[in-house]
């Protein structure tokens, strides 16, 4: 299945039926009057967060949805039948951005979540409206109201707990194969990874999902090599894992330029939770590893742990301090549920 995480869609509700401008014409009734009855209201277009889906490939192949128009009312005071909606399925995570692609006009963050993009139109009235004591035979009938066309962009932000940042070839997708069951492309060369992806990873009874980007370089923020096209599946993860690849000759300058990328990027990346990490030390001695991590530490000014994805060494601790940032996040975002259902007058028979 391909990758697509960003596309644009247009999107058209119902337009309402028109009203009837009927009389009744029946045997041995002596007075009819009027008897047109409503047009039947537009349908809706509907866009729902489902289980299931984690791209958007589905809307590269159909781009156009247009709900079904409501059915004119009919004489005998018969109302036209309603439009029948039409339901956008995407994955969780998904923005609904508007077409000026910075607009959020909804965020489906909870399986379930269904919005509103467009409403249909209201079927118009039947005469039988205008009947009255100076107008018994009222020739007027509303048509019915528009539809509503739009067109949206559709971006999905993945769900993920961590997300794992570093240059190419730092050693993400060997540590994202390392962990879970998770079987991304691992080569010797920059780019090996061309779209995001994800693995459930489990630790002392604790799982939690992993995203893995493409690599960053330098001026990614500003559209060089894959540029900041997936920094968005990290803007949801409640911890950062910085790779820093230990045989690189240029250690701290390769720490800086991730630092440097996603400050320039903004949404939050640069305050979240981050936990470095020197990456393939099985490739150096011990003195190098004390040498290279003492160094890394005073620059980023923050505890460094020491970690192979191929020998293994160290994964346990990296994945040990990560569980503990995700089950504070979570416990947070429990904390935050409760007071807003306190606030709310909390759970009513």
């Amino acid at each position: 299945m391909k990758f697509l995480d960003l596309c644009k869609v247009y999107i058209r509700s119902g337009s309402g039926g028109s009203g009837a401008a009927s009389f009744r014409r029946e045997k041995y009734i002596e007075y009819g009057g009027p008897d047109g009855g409503d047009g039947g209201s537009g349908g809706s277009v509907w866009v729902e967060a489902v289980d299931g889906l984690n791209t958007l490939i589905d809307f590269r192949y159909q781009q156009h949805f247009f709900a079904q128009n409501g059915q004119a009312g009919m004489g005998r005071q018969k109302t036209g039948r309603d439009g029948e909606d039409i339901t956008l399925r995407v994955p969780v995570g998904t923005e609904i951005l508007d077409e000026d692609q910075e607009t959020v006009l909804a965020d489906l963050t909870e399986l379930g979540q269904k919005v509103e993009l467009a409403r249909g139109g209201n079927g118009g009235w039947g005469n039988v409206h205008f009947k009255s004591a100076t107008n018994q035979a009222p020739r007027r009938a509303n048509p019915g109201q528009q539809g509503v066309e739009r067109t949206i962009w559709l971006r999905l932000k993945l769900i993920a707990d961590v997300g794992l940042l570093g240059l190419p070839n730092a050693g993400k997708s060997t540590f994202l194969a390392a962990t879970s069951n998770a079987r991304p492309k691992i080569a010797d060369y920059p780019f090996t990874t061309l779209h995001p992806n994800l693995g459930v990873v489990g630790v002392d009874n604790v799982e939690f999902v992993v995203a893995d980007i493409p690599g960053l370089i330098e001026g990614a923020h500003e559209g060089r090599g894959l540029g900041d096209l997936f920094l968005g599946h990290v803007e949801r993860c409640a911890a950062l894992l910085h790779l820093v690849d230990g045989t690189s000759g240029t250690l701290l300058e390769d720490y800086k330029t991730i630092i440097n990328e996603i400050e320039e990027y903004g949404s939050g990346l640069a305050d979240k939770p981050r936990i470095t990490v020197l990456n393939k030390v099985d490739a150096l001695d011990e003195e190098e590893r004390t040498f290279l991590r003492e160094e890394l530490e005073e620059v980023a000014g923050s505890r460094v742990f020491v970690m192979s994805g191929i020998s293994g060494e160290g994964v346990t601790h990296v994945l040990r301090a990560l569980r503990a940032e995700v089950e504070a996040t979570r416990a947070l975002r429990r904390r935050e549920e409760a007071g807003d259902e306190e606030e709310s007058g909390g759970w009513q028979p």
